[in-house]
């Protein structure tokens, strides 16, 4: 078993290339610190395509804290997770990952781009699951209403070319 976990990382190795060191200032903290288990990091996206590069596959107890330039998983025994905030493409609960099955939303999942172009999906079991809406808050792809894209009730966008020719049909 053993033998087959290093050959696995040995076959990873090019497509994982190495993890972004984290930086001696990360910024401003913004959320955090909570703590869990990482559960570990598997590529995108596939759910139990578990990453055996160094560490980064060994479940540790963690502090998980999310800085205005990324979010660090500092894990207990293991080498710690530096994530930049232009590498998450997204942040979302999951019922598993990695060989690790719980209840739904059981699992706080951030997708995310190593240096290498490989995207991989980090999870971590929060002891605090009441804390997982304030992490999913943080996902890039939910839309937040910007001044332009409100308007205040009786104004009127004006039509765009396509709705204009829909109407003279």
């Amino acid at each position: 078993m053993l033998l087959g976990w290093r050959n696995r990382g040995r076959r990873q190795q090019d497509v994982i290339g190495a993890f972004p060191d984290v930086p001696t200032d990360p910024g401003v903290l913004l959320l955090g610190p909570d703590t869990g288990v990482y559960v570990g990091s598997t590529v995108a996206p596939s759910w139990q395509d578990r990453v055996a590069v160094g560490d980064y596959g060994d479940r540790a107890s963690a502090e998980f804290s999310n800085f205005d330039t990324g979010i660090l998983i500092s894990r207990s025994g293991a080498n710690p997770i530096w994530i930049p905030r232009e590498s998450i493409t997204a942040i979302r609960t999951e019922r598993g990952l990695a060989g690790k099955v719980m209840t739904a939303d059981g699992v706080l999942v951030i997708r995310w781009t190593l240096p290498s172009g490989t995207e991989i999906d980090s999870g971590l079991r929060g002891d605090d699951k009441l804390r997982y809406p304030d992490w999913t808050a943080l996902d890039p792809r939910a839309v937040t209403p910007t001044e332009s894209d409100t308007s205040t009730p009786g104004d009127a966008a004006a039509p765009t070319a396509d709705e204009t020719s829909k109407d003279d049909h």
